[in-house]
């Protein structure tokens, strides 16, 4: 019975280059990258320079030189009566050569890319559940208006701009913004000294990295949004973070003079203290901006959550007492929707160059789209309306928080701290009680809330819970109050 031959398949090869130089040389480099990529193994039969000639139409000396090469080079080996094969490989080949000297196995993280990831590990997004925060209550994201408007906007030639936009933001939307916080916020400024941002935390970061030199010492609420001071252990660990307690009347600005009397530039959040939620005084208002004024530093102010007040009119912002000194910075993400990131930082005139260069280097530009569809809202009076709504709608809710809590928690265990404005209230807990460990027991069962006390500095920190208002229905917020009393029972019971 005559023997069947074995069938060889033809390597995977690309194409070769007709024009460009020997064949043998771009064969050979082919084949050599086949073995590298694993697509030959070792012990892989190739076919015979015949076959494989035929195959890629090449003369059947090219074959033999490309082949010749390799056998040379140690990546095949030609064995009378078996043909070519891959030669064999004691270990695989690394996917990136070693330098001599180095040590194999993966490089080591620098302390930057360590810090980096501490911080995600930290602040990953919470599970969909009461409470969490900055989650619009029901309906209230306006997206049937938004989506109309914006159809309506791209198919015109603004809203669907081909070219790069200005680093400081689409002119109609400055224009809006400028109206927007001079009517609502007692901002004084121009559409010139607007930078439209992805949001607060881009704001930020930018005012940290225009505002401080390298060893430059900066005041930071205690405690304080997280974003803020990992702003500080992450990207901008040469400059220096001076956490500032924090008091019935906000930054406690003696203090601060005390710690840091040549601090560069003050963090604050003086409408609605981020997390505690009381306004800054007028008195520590007035001590703050005397501080800046007699050392030339700058005030940041994170206007956070200053439209959600439910008895009397918002406090107006920092920046109209002196807009020479203070960078306002303010978003629509919590008040729109979170996903559509656009922000604003309202800055001084010397600063407007600063914050543009750094933009540009930074992404170039906002998007552009949604700036003209969110300039259009406002012109149309669509968020002065949903404002008006979004402070009803969380307004009640605070009512069904406040009352479940009242009729559901333990009083010796957690007592909820009063305020009047805000999306979000701090339920504190008692003296023992771990809040970290009650935020892990709760997530695990299904309700979403933060511990405060890693919002302080190390070993200052109360114990509590944070409590987002929106997106959930009145009996799902008094389920969650019940489960969470539950839990810090068995909390206080370990404790």
């Amino acid at each position: 019975m005559p023997r069947k031959a074995k069938l060889i398949e033809i390597p995977a090869i690309g194409p070769l280059d007709r024009q460009a130089g020997s064949l043998s040389r771009q064969l050979s480099q082919a084949l050599r990258t086949a073995v590298r990529q694993g697509k030959l193994r070792a012990g892989d039969p190739l076919p015979s320079t015949r076959a494989l000639a035929v195959a890629l139409r090449l003369s059947r000396g090219t074959v033999s030189v490309a082949y010749e090469q390799l056998v040379a080079e140690g990546v095949l080996t030609a064995l009378g009566g078996s043909g070519t094969r891959v030669a064999p490989i004691d270990s695989p080949p690394p996917a990136s050569a070693v330098l001599p000297g180095a040590q194999c196995g993966e490089p080591a993280l620098s302390e930057q890319a360590q810090a980096f990831a501490r911080f995600a590990g930290g602040l990953k997004p919470l599970l969909p559940a009461p409470f969490t925060v900055s989650l619009p209550v029901g309906d209230t994201a306006p997206g049937d208006i938004w989506r109309r408007l914006g159809n309506r906007v791209r198919a015109r030639g603004p809203g669907a701009p081909d070219g790069y936009g200005d680093p400081l933001g689409a002119l109609p939307l400055r224009r809006a913004i400028c109206e927007y916080v001079r009517q609502s916020r007692s901002v004084i400024c121009t559409p010139e000294q607007i930078v439209v941002t992805c949001g607060t935390q881009q704001g930020l970061y930018l005012a940290a990295q225009i505002l401080l030199d390298a060893g430059d010492r900066a005041w930071v609420e205690d405690p304080a949004y997280p974003r803020v001071t990992a702003l500080f252990s992450t990207a901008l660990r040469d400059r220096q973070m001076v956490r500032v307690p924090v008091g019935a009347d906000g930054i406690d600005v003696a203090t601060g003079r005390m710690m840091a009397p040549d601090a560069r530039a003050a963090f604050v959040t003086p409408s609605h203290q981020y997390p505690l939620g009381m306004p800054m005084s007028m008195a520590q208002r007035s001590a703050l901006l005397a501080w800046a004024n007699e050392t030339n530093a700058w005030i940041v102010e994170d206007d956070y959550d200053s439209e959600m007040r439910y008895d009397g009119h918002p406090f107006p912002a920092l920046q109209g007492q002196d807009p020479a000194r203070v960078i306002y910075l303010g978003t629509f993400s919590k008040v729109l929707f979170p996903s559509l990131r656009l922000g604003y930082a309202i800055v001084p005139p010397p600063l407007v160059g600063a914050f543009c260069g750094a933009r540009i280097l930074m992404d170039r530009h906002p998007p552009n789209a949604d700036q003209y569809v969110l300039a259009q809202f406002m012109a149309e009076g669509h968020l002065a309306r949903h404002l008006r709504r979004m402070r009803s709608l969380y307004a009640e809710k605070r009512r069904v928080v406040i009352d479940a809590v009242g009729r559901h928690i333990n009083a010796e265990l957690a007592e909820l701290q009063p305020c009047d404005q805000g999306m979000h209230m701090v339920l504190w807990l008692r003296r023992g009680l771990d809040d970290r460990h009650v935020e892990r027991l709760a997530q695990e069962a299904g309700v979403s809330v933060r511990a405060l006390s890693s919002m302080y500095a190390v070993g200052r920190g109360r114990t509590g819970l944070i409590l987002g208002l929106g997106g959930y229905s009145d009996r799902q917020v008094e389920q969650a109050v019940i489960t969470l009393n539950r839990l810090l029972l068995t909390a206080s019971r370990c404790g």
